[in-house]
C-alpha cells in the first residue's frame, strides 16, 4: 500500500485527487493540504511514500517545496502549466499530470510510483558507512550524512550534511572503489555525489541543496543511472 499526501492550493483540485485515489486499491492518501507550509510541517513528523504536488502555488512553489525537504518521497507533479514538465523530470519526478486529467492517466502515474517502490524494496542491501583515515584518526562516514566528495590531487574532502569537510589522503580512484555504486556516482574528474541527495540536474551541473557540482562530459550519464 502506497501512503501518500496531496498538496494543492485549490480545494477542488484536491477533491479530484481524493475521488480518483479512492478507486486505486493500492493507494492511501493520508492527508490533503491547501497550505504548503502545513504540509512541510507534516512531512517533518510523518513518513510518506508519495506526494501529489501542485507546482504553481502562492508563497512557495511545488519545486521549491521539494528542494526544501531533507528526505524526499516520490513525487507526482500536478499542474495546469505544461511548461513546467521539463523541470519536473529534472527533479526525478515519477510523473507529471497536466490538469484536468482523467482517471486512466492518474492510474498510470500511480502504477509508475508503485513499480518504483517495489524496485526499492527488492534492491540489495548495501553498506551504510565506511571508516576513513583523517590525520591520525579513523573517522566513521555514514553514507546518509554524506552529500558529495571533492578531490584535489591525492586528497579527498567528504562534505557532510552539517557542512563539515573531512579530508583524507585518498585519490578519487581509491574512493570510488570504497563507495557502493548503488549510492554514489562520479560525475566529474574531481567530484563524486550521493545520488539520493541530488535535487536538480542540468546540462553541465547538478544541485545538492545550495551546492552546485560541475558535471563532466565523460560522466554525465552516471547520475541518471538507477541507484
Amino acid at each position: 500500500m502506497i501512503k501518500a499526501i496531496a498538496i494543492d492550493d485549490e480545494p477542488f483540485a484536491l477533491e479530484v485527487i481524493k475521488s480518483l485515489a479512492a478507486k486505486v486499491p493500492f493507494m492511501q492518501v493520508a492527508e490533503y493540504f491547501t497550505d504548503a507550509f502545513k504540509a512541510i510541517d507534516y512531512l517533518a513528523k510523518e513518513s510518506v511514500d508519495l506526494i501529489f504536488l501542485d507546482i504553481k502555488m502562492p508563497d512557495i512553489s511545488g519545486i521549491e517545496l521539494m528542494e526544501s525537504l531533507q528526505q524526499k518521497p516520490l513525487v507526482i507533479f500536478t499542474t495546469a502549466y505544461a511548461e513546467h514538465a521539463v523541470t519536473s523530470y529534472e527533479l526525478n519526478a515519477i510523473d507529471y499530470l497536466l490538469k484536468p486529467f482523467a482517471f486512466t492517466r492518474f492510474l498510470k502515474a500511480c502504477h509508475k510510483a508503485n513499480e518504483q517502490l517495489l524496485l526499492k524494496q527488492k534492491a540489495p542491501t548495501v553498506a551504510a558507512s565506511i571508516f576513513i583515515k583523517a590525520g591520525y584518526e579513523q573517522i566513521k562516514i555514514i553514507f546518509d550524512d554524506l552529500l558529495y566528495l571533492e578531490g584535489a590531487g591525492n586528497y579527498m574532502s567528504f562534505i557532510m550534511n552539517d557542512g563539515h569537510r573531512i579530508m583524507s589522503r585518498l585519490t578519487i580512484t581509491e574512493v570510488v572503489s570504497l563507495l557502493p555504486a548503488e549510492l554514489f556516482a562520479r560525475v566529474h574528474r574531481s567530484y563524486i555525489v550521493n545520488k539520493l541527495k541530488v535535487d536538480r540536474i542540468e546540462r553541465h551541473q547538478l544541485h545538492i541543496g545550495k551546492n552546485v557540482i560541475p558535471v563532466g562530459g565523460a560522466f554525465d550519464g552516471n547520475i541518471l543511472s538507477s541507484s
